[in-house]
């Protein structure tokens, strides 16, 4: 069967791409739900933060700077500029998505994760054919399984396994990170803001409040816009 006459990639195919994004993610999820209960959460606002929030990162600042007491309007607003990043994914897929319905969108914004516009995104540019909303659905809702699940597999493991946090198993999240990333860095622009941010958020690490990320992702974001518009 040739390329031409392949029926389009659909939900399974969704699903099936995102299944090695599945491995390194689901450490990081173990991880978020043995943090929630050493931190004091109890276990069904953990699970709910993960059915209802569903951003990894953002829920493991949360966690943290609710353990360390921090002012509620802080955590409101390090959680929403981490998430800044969504807007960009979500600028980067408009073409692909303007024609859903609006309800579609809503729930393609709810699913969409760093994974999910890692696999949606090149898919979108290999000249496949694809059906795009079944696509995406499969990839994110995929994801959004692995997550719920396996941040409730961290809650009870939470409070079996003591100091399983100590492990090192967010390793396996840098390392999927790592692999989302290269791929996409294909101009100077896209290179420069990654160094950038990475060295930024590196040189920042020891601040309060993983503020080092805010900068890095400021960084990352100037000198991007700056080697773009030297380009033109």
């Amino acid at each position: 069967m040739s390329a031409s006459s392949a029926p389009p990639a659909g939900f399974w195919s969704g699903v099936r791409d995102m299944a090695p994004m599945l491995i390194g993610a689901a450490p990081f999820g173990l991880i978020f739900g043995t943090l929630s209960v050493t931190a004091g959460m109890p276990a069904w606002a953990a699970i709910a933060m993960s059915l209802v929030v569903f951003a990894g990162a953002s829920q493991f600042i949360a966690v943290t700077l609710v353990a360390a007491s921090a002012a509620p309007w802080l955590i409101i607003a390090t959680t929403f500029v981490v998430n800044l990043r969504h807007a960009l994914y979500a600028a980067s897929l408009w073409q692909q998505v303007m024609h859903w319905p609006r309800w579609q969108r809503a729930l393609g914004a709810f699913v969409l994760t760093d994974e999910c516009f890692a696999i949606v995104y090149h898919k979108a540019n290999s000249g496949e054919p694809v059906d795009m909303p079944r696509y995406y659905f499969g990839a994110g809702f995929a994801m959004y399984v692995n997550w719920c699940a396996f941040t409730l597999v961290g809650i009870v493991l939470g409070r079996a396994v003591p100091g399983i946090e100590h492990w090192g198993l967010e390793f396996a999240m840098a390392a999927t990170f790592v692999g989302i990333v290269v791929p996409l860095l294909k101009g100077r622009p896209q290179v420069g803001a990654a160094l950038a941010a990475g060295a930024v958020a590196l040189a920042a690490h020891a601040l309060p409040y993983k503020l080092g990320l805010m900068l890095g992702a400021a960084a990352g974001i100037a000198v991007g816009v700056w080697l773009e518009r030297g380009r033109t």
